[in-house]
């Protein structure tokens, strides 16, 4: 009697080839929808970075009007104040355009580092007499590019 009651036993302690199948297949299904959420809701976290950028590029722009009264250099041929570098965490370079400075106007620009998550992504932000205007440049496939705004999500709403 013994003898029977350990193979019992035995058989019960295991699971069969087609439960640790479903097991993995539930599991896969479930990381196939999580894990492209989660990549979207990184992405967003990294765009914050560089409309922060901007916005802090434009209050030391404003500050360098407010001292002389233009917004190119010294030497009249580039923005007032020098672009802010990239560190190597950062997910955005900043610039601004000499080209496009004016005593009266500039364009800068936040483009995304290649190898990043956002490395497809375009911002600009152009301050003129007629005020401020926010542009998406560039954004990755699937998402849509708001021409007036900062895109902050896929569907091309604003932030």
């Amino acid at each position: 009697m013994d003898v029977r009651r350990t193979r019992v036993l035995r058989r019960a302690f295991g699971f069969t080839l087609i439960e640790l199948m479903v097991t993995v297949a539930i599991v896969a299904i479930l990381a196939s929808v999580a894990y492209p959420n989660y990549m979207n809701y990184l992405q967003r976290g990294r765009i914050i970075d560089a409309t922060t950028k901007l916005s802090d590029f434009r209050i030391k722009m404003e500050q360098w009007f407010q001292d002389n009264r233009t917004y190119l250099n010294a030497g009249g041929v580039a923005c007032g104040i020098a672009d802010p570098a990239a560190a190597p965490t950062d997910s955005f370079t900043v610039k601004c355009d000499p080209a496009t400075a004016t005593a009266t106007s500039y364009v800068v620009t936040a483009t995304g580092i290649s190898g990043t998550l956002v490395e497809k992504f375009q911002y600009s932000l152009t301050v003129n007499a007629g005020g401020t205007l926010r542009a998406t440049d560039k954004v990755p496939a699937g998402w849509t590019a708001a021409a007036n705004c900062w895109t902050m999500r896929r569907d091309g709403s604003c932030g």
